[in-house]
């Protein structure tokens, strides 16, 4: 079984054009201490550790498929407006969220632990080609701006 992290790329995930948007209009808060930690993966990145369990996994055993950075939402979600030139999120109180946005939300930006891909890289000799959604999710947005529109 593979557990995969937020999924990102080209218009993909965390950078589809909604999300971008969303984002830049400060439309995306950071809820309460925003402590919740996340785990991304690339889309190819995933797709190759999708092959490589198809050809190497142990049937019953779980991979996290996630790259090696994981990160809180108070780091990662700022960083991405910074990213894609936009001003930082707005702060919303954990229970105002919850009134608004539901506890699974509230959760997700608070209380949410990331995973390790340390037994996937093991077992599956696998290796994220972009080991950090720092550096992946500026390439896109870099990538994205070259486009001509």
């Amino acid at each position: 079984m593979l557990r995969y992290g937020a999924f990102y790329g080209p218009d993909t995930g965390m950078l589809e054009e909604n999300m971008i948007a969303q984002i830049a209009r400060r439309r995306v808060p950071l809820i309460g201490n925003g402590d919740g930690y996340w785990s991304f993966i690339h889309i190819e990145d995933a797709a190759a550790a999708t092959l490589a369990a198809i050809e190497r996994g142990a049937p019953g055993n779980i991979y996290n498929i996630v790259d090696d950075d994981p990160a809180p939402v108070h780091a990662w979600l700022p960083a991405l407006a910074a990213m894609l030139g936009a001003k930082p999120p707005r702060h919303v109180p954990a229970w105002l969220a919850r009134l608004i946005a539901g506890e699974h939300l509230v959760v997700m930006m608070t209380q949410a632990r990331a995973g390790t891909n340390g037994k996937a890289k093991r077992d599956l000799g696998w290796l994220p080609v972009h080991p950090s959604w720092r550096q992946g999710f500026a390439q896109i947005v870099a990538e994205a701006r070259a486009k001509p529109s």
